[in-house]
């Protein structure tokens, strides 16, 4: 199958010269909080309560990828993360009304949910070639153990700046985020679909990195019109079973 070949304008934007459009992705961030109240049912029913919860991740939805993280004493407002992603929300709502169905669905709250699209960025031609125009667009998950979550807003002055001014500042940016090569950034964009500009889901091994990553970048201009990038999660990659093991 040929590929889409990628040209420049000179406006600095990438465009489709030729082939199929690449396909983008739906993506989910559901974070959940069990009420306490379910620790105190009898061990039958919370044994069975969980039997049936699990059944919900171990067979596999058409079109759906789904990954767990545990927040458990990362955060206070949640207690696990589902990371979904697929080609349309219908997925995500279907899986979510098999857990609202579920006896512990019952005991569940939802207080974070991000929700957001792919798409190919359009400051990464300059300094970092290696990426195909597939790569922004299609996310391929869960090869590390960490995942660093948050919503992310730009000023309204960014957005009016000279395309080449903002090429400049985000070429600086750029260049610091390819000096960490254990962190892997996944982002995602909101407008008109969530309360963010974009969704930013950092993957590695090494926090030590993300946080050094992190500092390094305050220092940048780009910082400068950064309005909001809270609440930031904290989530370790574990299957379902044993986040359920941490919580009762």
């Amino acid at each position: 199958m040929s590929q889409p070949s990628l040209t420049v304008e000179s406006s600095g934007q990438p465009r489709q010269s030729s082939g199929p459009p690449i396909a983008r992705q739906f993506v989910n961030f559901s974070y959940y909080k069990l009420d306490p109240a379910f620790r105190r049912l009898p061990a039958e029913q919370k044994e069975q309560a969980r039997a049936e919860f699990l059944r919900i991740f171990e067979h596999e939805h058409p079109g759906l990828l789904c990954l767990t993280y545990s927040t458990v004493a990362l955060r206070p407002d949640c207690d696990f993360l589902i990371w979904r992603i697929s080609q349309g929300p219908e997925a995500f709502q279907f899986q979510t009304t098999e857990i609202n169905r579920s006896v512990l669905g019952g005991y569940l709250t939802t207080p974070h949910s991000l929700i957001s699209m792919t798409k190919r960025s359009m400051y990464i031609d300059k300094v970092d070639p290696f990426h195909t125009q597939e790569s922004r667009t299609h996310i391929v998950p869960g090869k590390r153990k960490y995942l660093f979550v948050y919503p992310f807003v730009k000023t309204r002055p960014w957005y009016l700046l000279p395309l080449e001014k903002r090429q400049a500042i985000m070429d600086v940016h750029i260049r610091i985020g390819n000096k960490y090569p254990s962190v892997k950034l996944n982002t995602t964009y909101s407008f008109g679909l969530d309360d963010q500009d974009f969704v930013v889901a950092f993957e590695t091994d090494e926090p030590k990195d993300f946080l050094d990553l992190v500092m390094e970048l305050r220092e940048t201009e780009s910082s400068v019109y950064t309005q909001r990038d809270t609440p930031i999660f904290t989530c370790l990659q574990m299957p379902m079973e044993k986040i359920l093991g941490q919580l009762f």
